[in-house]
């Protein structure tokens, strides 16, 4: 597996756009990355959309990141607590033309696979404070709609105020509404070349975490192949029109079910940053990996040299927390039950891991500690066999200029 360095975002930008049109590269139709919290995803994914605008004018990428859930607003009445809508950015290119789209009938049974709340779109709200007003100012609004047991009879109750998960879930459902509008040309996306989704289970039920792969993978394929007859039998051929598509997520479990529900040309890679604003990326074409599988080789790697920091023992705790959970263990002391010092090392756990320690300001360990966190470690690995990968220790490229 190979692994090629960066200066800047930039520079991985290019790198994927050449994958995505074949440019001294093996051509792929989707680039999919696994990145930890704080890598810098979010600034990627707008990289990524500023070049296309000088490359494909005026633009050439729809986004799905944290940018696009800010096109969706509350407004809660507060004087009369009775007409809560969700506000939409109507001046945002995001929404293209979908006044005549009839969106609702396309977003509604992608909804009805996650939740049961109903909603309707309002192209020409008049906020109740606006009301009889002259010449009102309108608004473009969802409002959501439940059925509920009211005094003994079910009734539909509009105008309630869904939860932020429910919400978030909505606004995915509308994005993957408006994704399906770009694969089929309509008016007001057919300028859409390329779908960049960052990091989607950041803001949605990780309960759902396989649906909604699964969900995704089925759209994504449907922007790179479509169904036909032939001689009376039906294949699939790639569509002369693909929208092609880049994804990133945090989230281990996602990554692994999109690296096995994608069966398009597709590249994978893990994102990694070293601190100086210098960026790598390690392909990880053959072997799916797992978070903690690569967060623990990179402890183990520390542990090995003489720079060991206070936030490594955050780390050594989250692999600690999700060894208690796959066991359904109640305590972390479980997973260390039976290594010599077992008191000790469970005390040093639970005192040198706590939050306070930023990887943005990092402290070294005295070496006391240094040699207390190595011997947990060393006890945690010898303990459950861990097969752990050389992360970053093949051979290295640097990115073409």
């Amino acid at each position: 597996m190979a692994t090629t360095n960066f200066n800047n975002l930039t520079e991985v930008v290019s790198e994927f756009r050449k994958y995505l049109t074949g440019d001294h590269r093996t051509l792929k139709d989707v680039i999919l990355f696994y990145a930890y919290n704080g890598t810098g995803k979010t600034r990627l994914s707008m990289e990524f959309k500023e070049l296309g605008k000088s490359i494909n004018p005026p633009r050439d990428t729809l986004y799905f990141n944290a940018f696009t859930e800010d096109l969706f607003y509350w407004d809660n009445d507060l004087d009369s607590d009775e007409h809560r809508v969700l506000l939409l950015n109507k001046n945002s290119q995001f929404f293209g033309g979908i006044e005549n789209l009839d969106i609702d009938n396309k977003i509604r049974p992608i909804l009805h696979n996650y939740s049961d709340f109903n909603f309707v779109t309002d192209f020409n709200y008049v906020k109740p404070s606006d009301a009889g007003k002259e010449n009102p100012e309108t608004f473009w609004a969802i409002r959501f709609i439940r059925e509920e047991l009211v005094e003994g009879t079910s009734q539909n109750v509009e105008n309630i105020k869904i939860s932020r998960g429910e919400e978030n879930l909505f606004i995915w459902c509308f994005f993957l509404a408006i994704y399906q509008l770009a694969i089929d040309g309509a008016e007001g996306y057919d300028w859409v070349k390329y779908i960049y989704i960052d990091d989607p289970i950041s803001s949605l039920d990780e309960n759902n975490a396989i649906a909604l792969a699964c969900g995704l993978a089925s759209i994504m394929e449907s922007g790179i192949y479509e169904e036909i007859e032939e001689a009376g039998e039906k294949k699939k051929v790639e569509r002369e029109r693909k929208v092609k598509v880049v994804l990133s997520t945090h989230h281990s479990l996602f990554f692994n079910v999109m690296y096995n529900e994608i069966k398009m040309k597709r590249k994978t890679f893990f994102l990694h940053s070293n601190g100086s604003l210098a960026y790598k990326l390690q392909d990880t074409d053959d072997t799916p990996f797992f978070h903690h599988i690569a967060l623990l080789s990179e402890l183990d790697k520390v542990s090995k040299s003489e720079v060991i920091h206070t936030y490594h023992f955050n780390g050594l705790r989250t692999v600690m927390e999700k060894a208690v959970s796959f066991f359904g263990y109640d305590k972390i002391d479980k997973v260390i039950h039976g290594l010599e010092d077992e008191v000790l090392f469970h005390r040093a756990v639970q005192l040198l891991s706590h939050g306070k320690y930023s990887i943005f300001a990092p402290s070294p360990m005295t070496d006391d500690t240094k040699d207390l966190f190595k011997k947990i470690l060393q006890g945690f690995l010898d303990k459950y066999k861990f097969n752990l990968p050389e992360i970053f220790a093949q051979e290295q490229t640097t990115a073409e200029q």
